[in-house]
């Protein structure tokens, strides 16, 4: 069984972060972030995170647009404009309309040991999830393991 990770930045050391990625064994980050050049923690905005995940990991990083939301749901989201279930319902209509089952399908489906990057510190409200949900859908055998 494949297993796809996902970690949140936020209220993380840089330690931390690495040492769980290290630990794990992950060997490419793949930022779902819609903006990855936030200043909230330096070590983790591009391309800090890029030249880190090198050194320290010895592994890749991948900003991967397909899986970020769009800023218009976003801000809307932010601004409590929408709850969290209307966020999924229109998270989960952006995914259909980028046809995201196949691009899963086409890049995913031989990919191991990697990461999907969001800076949320828990899942439970972040879309990193419902990508990681996604994958699995769409590749099956596959664990979701958040760290």
């Amino acid at each position: 069984m494949k297993k796809i990770f996902t970690i949140g930045s936020s209220r993380k050391t840089a330690e931390e972060f690495f040492r769980l990625l290290e630990d794990n064994g992950v060997t490419k980050i793949i930022d779902v972030r819609l903006n990855n050049t936030s200043q909230i923690l330096a070590f983790a905005k591009y391309p800090d995170i890029e030249f880190f995940t090198r050194k320290i990991l010895g592994a890749k990083y991948f900003h991967d647009k397909k899986f970020t939301p769009s800023e218009k749901i976003l801000v809307r989201y932010k601004k409590n404009d929408i709850d969290w279930d209307e966020y999924e319902k229109e998270f989960a209509e952006l995914m259909n309309y980028r046809d995201i089952d196949t691009y899963i399908a086409d890049k995913y489906s031989t990919q191991e040991n990697y990461c999907l990057l969001c800076s949320e510190p828990t899942p439970e409200y972040c879309h990193r999830r419902l990508v990681a949900e996604k994958i699995k859908a769409v590749l099956e055998d596959v664990e979701i393991i958040h760290l």
